[in-house]
């Protein structure tokens, strides 16, 4: 058997997909297809007031570094400020989890999920935008979260009511 060498990924700041998702805008820099399903790496911008609901994804772990600004991490164990520097990693195995921007100045993370599944959750449910720019989510009508429910089954994603997490 023949060890092969694989060649350096470089990501150019300008590369990747962009996608509207949740009112955020991310940058898919590394997706799972190039990783060989190992792993993807997607930049996100998160706006005041921006973020996910309650979700959680048993079959990953999902990590954030915190790049500029600050987020809320609420999860099951507790709520959690992540400022700028800080690095939290959601472990495989389901726990719920949200981060909300609360703050009046842009977020900006780095997420990395092992192995690779959210990017495509992502580029099924997002609106393929340029990077840095914002749409606003639909208004989540009866059709539209039967629509998302299904889709993130499909990724292994599973998503709770916006008070789950309020205790």
């Amino acid at each position: 058997m023949e060890n092969r060498k694989e060649s350096v990924t470089i990501v150019k700041a300008t590369e990747g997909k962009g996608l509207a998702v949740v009112g955020d805008s991310y940058r898919v820099v590394i997706p799972g297809k190039a990783s060989g399903g190992a792993y993807a790496v997607i930049e996100m911008l998160v706006p005041p007031g921006g973020g996910p609901g309650p979700h959680g994804h048993a079959g990953f772990q999902e990590s954030f570094y915190v790049l500029d600004g600050e987020v809320e991490i609420k999860t099951e164990d507790g709520t959690y400020t992540a400022e700028k520097g800080t690095f939290v990693n959601i472990p495989l195995g389901g726990l719920v989890h949200l981060f909300k921007n609360k703050t009046d100045k842009m977020a900006h993370l780095w997420c990395v999920v092992v192995p690779a599944g959210l990017d495509a959750f992502f580029e099924e449910i997002g609106e393929p935008i340029p990077f840095g720019t914002f749409v606003s989510p639909p208004p989540m009508t009866p059709d539209i979260m039967k629509k998302l429910l299904a889709i993130a089954e499909k990724y292994g994603q599973q998503i709770f009511p916006p008070d789950y997490l309020d205790k």
